[in-house]
């Protein structure tokens, strides 16, 4: 069962049973997370920067790749939308992507 912490969330950590569904439709399951076109890979307000863990995703998707050409992404940085997951991973909320009304930390 794939686990995934949120670090600048006081270290959230929310358990998956199912890895077919997205580390976005994962993160709603025990929190908030910003999100905004649909889960479609046309906008970046669900990124997470990946602290720990990369080996465990998916592959990315066209959008991420498109996404990651222009800048719009990090190469640390993936669309929770976009992604899966096969084990652990620890992700950190990025500035521009936080919700107002939920407390993190640096």
């Amino acid at each position: 069962m794939p686990t995934v912490v949120i670090a600048n969330l006081k270290s959230k950590s929310i358990h998956c049973d199912d890895k077919r569904e997205s580390l976005l439709n994962i993160l709603l399951t025990s929190t908030d997370w910003m999100h905004a076109c649909g889960a479609k890979g046309r906008c970046t307000t669900c990124k997470a920067k990946i602290l720990n863990g990369h080996h465990n995703l998916s592959e990315r998707s066209k959008a991420e790749e498109q996404y990651l050409k222009l800048n719009k992404l990090q190469e640390d940085e993936r669309l929770t939308c976009q992604t899966y997951l096969s084990g652990d991973v620890t992700i950190f909320a990025p500035k521009e992507t936080q919700l107002s009304h939920l407390t993190y930390s640096d």
